[in-house]
Order: structure tokens, then C-alpha cells, then sequence
């Protein structure tokens, strides 16, 4: 089962969140972590504030990889971009993936609501992503660290919490599964629901125990489930088409 999958990060995050990745998943997947600009001292991109220029600058950075067979799978910010990339794919007539997979990212609502956590000052802001876990404790309690990340996180935050996009003519004909955590209060796993009337073939809601970031201690078992609805979306396709794939 040849498969190219890409694994999109969270607000404020980066690929090292999901490096070890790639040896979770089956022998023959090309597994890839891309990068949004402006991640880390290192990366002298300018970090980019406005989604529709995120997605522009992944369909020009991973353009070659998104043909073939391919699959997406985004954790929060990096769910909003995955959802987002398949749109653009799609209106522009080129190949989408077999599979979209989006973790801890509720649907598209209105600008302005929700909690808007990029607009708290700093210390409750270090709260909130205490809180949710997932930003080292290194960037949290060191001032000059904090100074360097905060906006970096302040503007992933603010693209995924002001997020309201164009509503959806019409369905995703892509297979689409969300998944999430049992104590994640920042999407519950009621908020992942709504997803089910977006696409043609929801293929379920998958919830683990933990919080926003539920796989950061083993990943294993998260994998695994993708590895399994990847499966059950190329068996639809291979149904649908009446050629085994």
C-alpha cells in the first residue's frame, strides 16, 4: 500500500513535535512533516498571517508530492490547513488526497467567536498553553525564549481561532475521519461532530484519552488508527471505482 502521507503541526509548532513519526507507520508510506515559514531561530522565513498565503505557500513547497497517491493528516492549525489544502486542491481540478485526517480542529465558525487565546496577554496566555500542552516548558519559563516564540504562537493562534471560511457548496468527496481527546478542552470531542455533514464519506470520529495534545506521550496507537483509515478509505475508492487499488 504505497501511500505518501503528510502530517501538518499545531499552532506555535514545528515538525520536532512528530519527527519520530515516520517509523510508526508502514514500511512502504513516504511519511512527511513540512513546516510552516518562521519555525524556530533557525528558519529565516518570515512566519506567514494570513491562511489563504499558508496554503499557497504548501501547494508550491510540497507540489510534486501532491499527486499520485497521497493522504493528509493536520493536528489543530495544521487540521485547519489539511481541510483547506484539499479544498484548494480540488477547485483547482488537481488530484486530492485518498484520505483526510484532522485532529483536535472543530469546524469552520463565524469570525470573532470561540476563545480567542492570541488576544490574552502573556501570562495568561503561558496559562492557557500549560494547559493544553504541547509547547515545552523550556519556551514557557524562560523569558528570552518566550520573547522569540510568543509571536509565533500569537499568529498560528490567531489564523486558527479567526478561521471562517467560504461555506462548502457541496460535500468533500474525500474520506474524511477526525479524531481528538477525551479531556481536550479546547475542541471536546463534542465540537469534532459537526464534521460529518462536510464530507461524502465521514469515516467516524476517533477519540483517545488525554487532552488537545492526547498522542504526545505515545503516538503509537494514534497511528496505528490512521494507518487503519487510510485502509478503509482506499478499499471505498477501490469499491466505488470497481478496481482493486
Amino acid at each position: 500500500m504505497e501511500l505518501r502521507l503528510f502530517v501538518f503541526h499545531h499552532a506555535g509548532g514545528s515538525h520536532l513535535m512528530y519527527r519520530d513519526w515516520p517509523a510508526l507507520f508502514p514500511a512502504d508510506w513516504d511519511v512527511r512533516t513540512p513546516d510552516a515559514p518562521g519555525r524556530g531561530p533557525l528558519d529565516n522565513r518570515a512566519p506567514l498571517g494570513d491562511m489563504d498565503a499558508l496554503v499557497d505557500h504548501f501547494l508550491h513547497e510540497l507540489d510534486a508530492g501532491l499527486t499520485g497517491r497521497f493522504a493528509l493528516f493536520g493536528h489543530s492549525l495544521g487540521g485547519t490547513v489539511a481541510y483547506e489544502l484539499t479544498r484548494r486542491l480540488l477547485a483547482e481540478g488537481r488530484t486530492p488526497p485518498v484520505w483526510l485526517g484532522l485532529s483536535a480542529r472543530d469546524t469552520p465558525r463565524p469570525a470573532g467567536t470561540g476563545h480567542l487565546r492570541h488576544l490574552l496577554p502573556d501570562d495568561a496566555l503561558r496559562r492557557e498553553l500549560i494547559d493544553m500542552g504541547g509547547t515545552p516548558a523550556a519556551v514557557l519559563e524562560n523569558r528570552e525564549l518566550w520573547e522569540l516564540f510568543a509571536p509565533v504562537i500569537r499568529g498560528d493562534l490567531r489564523l486558527s481561532e479567526t478561521w471562517s471560511p467560504e461555506p462548502a457548496r457541496v460535500p468533500l468527496p474525500v474520506p474524511l475521519s477526525v479524531f481528538g481527546g477525551t479531556r481536550d478542552t479546547a475542541v471536546p470531542p463534542e465540537g469534532l461532530a459537526g464534521w460529518s455533514a462536510l464530507t461524502e464519506h465521514f469515516l467516524g470520529q476517533h477519540v483517545f484519552d488525554g487532552g488537545h495534545f492526547y498522542f504526545q506521550d505515545d503516538p503509537t496507537v494514534l497511528a496505528e488508527r490512521i494507518t487503519a483509515e487510510v485502509g478503509r478509505a482506499l478499499a471505498l475508492a477501490g469499491t466505488a471505482s470497481g478496481v482493486p487499488r
